[in-house]
């Protein structure tokens, strides 16, 4: 038996080997702060982690040294000073009780790669695959890839398997469209791309939205007032068993802002890219209303409220003759979300497929949602990046002449045939094909069966795969004059 001293003695041992575990205990980093990860050009990058309370870490990299104190909850943060681009992979040491190292960091561009099946869809599944991975060593662009998992509440990390440099090995698991867009601005700019895929197949933009989106957009007030009941559960059933639990609904509000994209916070970024919009297919111009919530709310989030937004315009897809009217009523939303500020959108009506939901040819997508970044995010001069966009209309005896903004150097028909999918109403709005002829930056659109024409529209059906565009080869986005 021990005596009463002895066992003070060993209790006071303990308490001290309990104590010196506590506070030697490992600094620890989120998954999005790993090696190969690009960090973003010419703002403060925030580098966060986790260590004992007091804790003292510190943060050094390419001549840099921050350091912070661990609060109360662990959690400590410092802010690197804007660093100018840089392709040679450097290291990052972070000191605390114990040291870790980070290798092979490049500073450069990063961007948001986020939305459904569109732009989860990989290079290995899309045009040329062959060729495009053989050619595919491009160790400037980075990509790291958010794991499927939705939340109940924010998360402050997500597992994932770290940042990759593009290589034939590994590039047929990136997104398509991200690494596209990503490939294209590292040739124009000459700087490191990062590329985070945070995106999940077939959902619907309310999982993706912070509370501050649906908070501050009006018309979702529904949605606003209802926040603490969101995300919600739904039932599961093993299809062994048959034995039926429950699981989160990751299609609700919060699920995935919660568990994929509040863990890379705030990492920064400087945009986003969103391909989005087939799973909310028919619900008309409450779309633009749920893409002002995310928008605004992703820019609340990040703290910027002029980050970039460039988001695809829905290519053509047949939907069943039941759903006819579907998609041309988010393409008006989709046309309508340029009103906000600092966003842009590249349209697919050519180079989509009716019969696949999934168009393969990723490559002009996201070049030319790369387009779009050039000439607004950094300021490049002479580049055309949209097609024809509606400006206004007018009528003319019995012709209607539609105007035009992003003309680039003129119009023209695509394919060298008259121009296809013009159609015009009068007054009962019951439209009808319509002869449409190129005027200067204008086109001038009649039918013999209307005698008094009062609207018109443009590439109105989902199976439309309009010729009109500019001459730099850009269709133009599908218009209705009568929709809203």
């Amino acid at each position: 038996m021990f005596s009463p001293k002895a066992i003070k003695r060993f209790s006071v041992l303990a308490a001290l080997s309990v104590s010196t575990f506590t506070a030697t205990a490992d600094v620890k980093l989120p998954s999005i702060i790993g090696s190969h990860m690009v960090l973003q050009r010419g703002v403060e990058c925030p580098i966060w982690g986790w260590a004992d309370p007091g804790e003292k870490v510190t943060v050094s990299f390419a001549g840099h040294h921050r350091s912070a104190t661990a609060g109360a909850n662990g959690k400590w943060l410092v802010n690197l000073a804007a660093l100018k681009a840089n392709a040679k992979g450097q290291a990052m040491t972070i000191d605390g009780n114990n040291s870790l190292k980070l290798e092979d960091i490049l500073v450069g561009e990063v961007w948001l790669c986020s939305g459904q099946s569109n732009m989860e869809w990989r290079v290995g599944s899309s045009n040329n695959p062959k060729e495009e991975i053989a050619n595919g060593n491009h160790p400037r662009i980075r990509h790291i890839k958010i794991p499927h998992r939705p939340s109940l509440k924010p998360e402050s990390d997500v597992p994932s398997s770290g940042w990759q440099p593009a290589t034939s090995e590994v590039i047929p698991s990136f997104t398509a469209v991200g690494y596209f867009f990503g490939r294209h601005l590292m040739n124009e700019l000459d700087v490191p791309i990062g590329l985070i895929g945070s995106n999940w197949g077939g959902t619907r933009i309310e999982p993706w939205t912070p509370p501050v989106g649906f908070k501050e957009t009006p018309a979702l007030k529904s949605i606003a007032d209802k926040l603490a009941t969101y995300p919600s559960m739904r039932k599961v059933t093993n299809k062994k068993t048959g034995k039926v639990s429950e699981a989160i609904n990751h299609q609700s509000p919060l699920a995935l802002y919660n568990g994929m994209i509040h863990p890379l916070l705030p990492y920064s970024i400087r945009g986003a890219i969103w391909y989005q919009g087939e799973s909310n297919n028919g619900e008309g111009m409450l779309y633009f209303e749920k893409m002002k919530a995310l928008i605004h709310g992703w820019r609340k989030v990040w703290n910027n409220d002029q980050m970039p937004f460039y988001f695809v315009h829905l290519a053509p897809y047949n939907y069943g003759p039941t759903r006819e009217g579907q998609l041309p009523g988010i393409w008006q939303a989709q046309l309508k979300s340029l009103n906000i500020p600092h966003t842009g959108m590249a349209v697919t009506t050519d180079i989509g497929n009716v019969k696949d939901i999934h168009p393969r040819n990723k490559q002009d997508v996201g070049k030319r949602l790369a387009l779009w970044a050039l000439a607004k995010t950094y300021g490049k001069q002479g580049i055309v990046y949209s097609g024809p966009l509606y400006k206004s209309h007018a009528t003319e005896g019995g012709k209607i002449r539609v105007s035009f903004t992003e003309t680039g150097s003129g119009l023209k028909s695509l394919d060298g045939q008259p121009l296809t999918h013009f159609e015009v109403a009068g007054a009962d709005k019951k439209f009808v094909p319509a002869k449409a002829e190129i005027d200067g930056v204008s086109v001038v659109v009649s039918s013999a069966d209307v005698t008094n024409p009062k609207h018109f529209r443009f590439g109105w059906s989902q199976l439309a795969e309009p010729n009109f565009g500019n001459k730099e080869g850009l269709p133009a986005a599908p218009y209705s004059s009568a929709f809203e």
